[in-house]
């Protein structure tokens, strides 16, 4: 089945000329592009040119931003890896390789969160998480958090919709002068008997098209030695012992095709996507039991299309479609529980339009539109088979006049449910608005202000409404409020010194939220709208770039051969407390794994042909449940990892030697209680390009 799809995106990819797309989020589209990458002597290159639209991207609020070599230096395996290096961003993890990675920011919780896909929103209607372990770094160009929404009008109505966003670039395919065609491999090997393989070909196919397939294959046992501790409330020592971590095994292969097209003011992209893997779930180390019987397939599949058009400086227009289909088999054969053995059947059509005009030099508006369907089917006895019709309309405005920048957005949402046997209906709509401004104070450029107000909900999820025995039909949407003031400092020195500063405080306020309720039975659970949460925090991300070579006045060691620092720091402080009932024990606690402090460090040396780089990640203590006391409580945790790498060349190939040390030094932690982390290991990489 997996080679049918294949061959079929394969065909697609090659035959179809449609004007569908463009790498959205990236350059809309006024075009005129250099395709190429030119040499014109030992000393000078002529990089890619892309002249964009004034009505493209009038940026409010910056985002945080991991791309190109900073993604290369961590030791990081996907999106979801790379992501802790945000401020903001609480990873939930349940362990190693093959584990499950979702991403909290802010403490809103996952299904606030909006992952994109070169401009597209991956949705899943199930139960709106997306497994950010599932998207590989290899064929990532750039990955970018924006809180609140991202600053730009000229985007889909279900971008301006979520409370914060990350959007995952894909690489755009670049060739020099007299070149067409790239191939780059990678290969890696290490703990858990992990291999991770993955190849990257590029092709121009005329002039103003090109295609680039990237397919990746990994396995791995899922094995790693972990202590396991446990001391009683008196402070005695409950257990103590070193054990193996089982059934955390995995295979996964995924597949990538994408034709990417140049316009007349505009570009197009059309993207296959197939993801298919099998993997053990270790579970949970609680009562004296270490190993799981359960197990996981899935089949993710995708076709997406994009095309955006320029008509001179005044008005622009972006169409999207995508269409996907999930197909998820669990199993569970433990003997000590009732076996399980069902299979999920997803499915979900995405069509949007946006449109954005110039009404006057400075001051652009933009309308949106998206219609998405969502339909689940199962094997489980009484399932409700729900279908979802979503609609989105968006009205948006920017006014960009001297130093300062304004956007406002209203975004009104009409959602119908419905179930096969039509016993339950569900109808909601809302609408909610948004307020941005920048400005830059003191006639200097390299320091500006920002705040923003914004309201945004979240739908509940089909199994929060329709899960057989746990759903509720009546369940009403999460309401979020957002606050946030801060400043961003950007100054370029001389010798080339780099120093950035980003700062935010922050209040959120969400109400209705969803939690899984006890109602009476033993191991029967309901949904109910109960939780109410207020959340205040500060981010502050800092970067700092030394040119040593320059500020030391270092012999000249070559074109590319210089040596430079690279520094990158994030803090966040987090108070998000319950006050959903004042009678409650937990009334005013912190709510579970939220730590109040939270940071990580990035250090990276650069030295001719070598790149050192040392990345540090830091938790603070926390609670895995309501109540903040001795017997839930978590302590701190960091982690150390060094990476090393050496370019050299072999005959027509650019080669890259790399060597990790993660967990440097061998800290025993849990992310989630009773999911023991992998200790120290290592990985031993080798990247071929010609």
């Amino acid at each position: 089945m997996i080679r049918g799809l294949l061959l079929t995106l394969l065909c697609l990819s090659v035959c179809c000329t449609a004007t569908w797309s463009q790498q959205a989020n990236h350059v809309p589209l006024s075009k005129v592009k250099a395709r190429t990458t030119g040499r014109m002597d030992s000393m000078q290159h002529v990089n890619e040119v892309v002249i964009t639209s004034k009505l493209t991207f009038r940026e409010v609020i910056p985002s945080q931003k991991l791309g190109g070599k900073d993604l290369q230096r961590l030791s990081s395996y996907s999106v979801a890896d790379a992501m802790r290096y945000f401020s903001g961003i609480q990873l939930k993890d349940y362990g190693g390789i093959g584990g499950v990675k979702t991403v909290d920011v802010r403490s809103m919780g996952t299904n606030h969160l909006a992952v994109s896909y070169d401009g597209i929103v991956l949705g899943n209607a199930q139960n709106g998480q997306i497994d950010l372990a599932q998207f590989s770094l290899d064929n990532i160009e750039e990955v970018s958090l924006y809180n609140g929404q991202k600053s730009s009008i000229f985007q889909a109505a279900s971008d301006f919709a979520s409370a914060s966003s990350v959007y995952m670039r894909t690489k755009m395919p670049r060739f020099e002068v007299g070149k067409n065609t790239n191939f780059k491999a990678r290969v890696k090997y290490g703990a858990s008997d992990m291999l991770r393989t993955s190849v990257l070909w590029e092709q121009r196919l005329s002039s103003d098209v090109s295609l680039s397939t990237n397919a990746e294959f990994l396995t791995a046992s899922g094995k790693y030695k972990f202590r396991y501790r446990r001391k009683n409330l008196d402070g005695t020592v409950a257990w103590d012992t070193t054990a193996t971590r089982q059934n955390g095994d995995i295979h996964a292969e995924r597949v990538e095709l994408n034709l990417h097209g140049v316009l007349n003011q505009g570009q197009w992209q059309m993207k296959g996507y197939v993801y298919n893997s099998s993997r053990g779930i270790p579970g949970a180390i609680v009562n004296n039991v270490w190993s799981r019987g359960e197990r996981q397939q899935d089949l993710n599949t995708f076709f997406q299309a994009s095309y955006s058009k320029s008509l001179g400086n005044w008005f622009s227009t972006r169409w999207l479609a995508k269409y996907a289909y999930y197909h998820t088999h669990y199993a569970n054969r433990d003997t000590t529980v009732l076996p399980v053995d069902n299979t999920y059947r997803q499915q979900e059509l995405y069509l949007s339009t946006a449109n954005v005009i110039e009404m006057l030099p400075g001051w652009s508006a933009s309308l949106s539109y998206d219609l998405r369907w969502n339909k689940l089917n199962a094997d489980t006895y009484n399932f409700a088979y729900p279908t979802r019709w979503t609609h989105m309309l968006s009205l948006a405005t920017a006014i960009d006049y001297r130093r300062l920048k304004v956007q406002a957005s209203v975004v009104g949402s009409y959602v119908n449910d419905h179930t096969r046997q039509n016993t339950q209906r569900k109808t909601d709509s809302q609408l909610t608005p948004a307020l941005f401004a920048n400005i830059y104070p003191f006639n200097v450029k390299w320091l500006s202000l920002r705040a923003y107000v914004k309201q945004s909900y979240r739908m509940p999820t089909f199994n929060d409404l329709y899960y057989t025995d746990l759903g509720n039909a009546a369940l009403k949407p999460e309401k979020a409020t957002q606050f946030d003031a801060g400043l961003l400092i950007s100054r370029h020195f001389q010798s080339s010194v780099f120093f950035t500063l980003q700062a935010d405080a922050y209040y959120n306020k969400v109400k209705d939220k969803i939690i899984a309720y006890p109602k009476g039975q033993q191991f029967r659970w309901t949904m109910l709208n109960l939780g109410e949460v207020d959340i205040r925090g500060i981010d502050v991300v800092t970067s700092l770039y030394l040119p040593l070579e320059e500020l030391f006045h270092l012999p000249s060691l070559g074109e590319g051969q210089g040596v430079g620092l690279t520094l990158r720091a994030q803090y966040t402080y987090q108070k998000s407390i319950d006050v959903t009932d004042s009678r409650k024990p937990f009334y005013r606690h912190q709510i579970p794994y939220i730590p109040e402090h939270s940071g990580s460090l990035i250090v990276g040396l650069d030295y001719k042909r070598w790149s050192l780089n040392y990345s540090f990640l830091y938790t603070g203590e926390r609670w895995n449940a309501q109540v903040n006391n001795d017997y839930n409580y978590m302590q701190p945790w960091y982690t150390s990892d060094l990476t090393a790498s050496y370019r050299f060349s072999l005959k027509k190939a650019d080669m890259r030697l790399s060597l990790e040390a993660n967990n440097l030094f061998d800290q025993q932690y849990d992310v989630i209680a009773n999911y023991p982390m992998p200790g120290r290991n290592f990985t031993l990489g080798l990247e071929m390009m010609f």
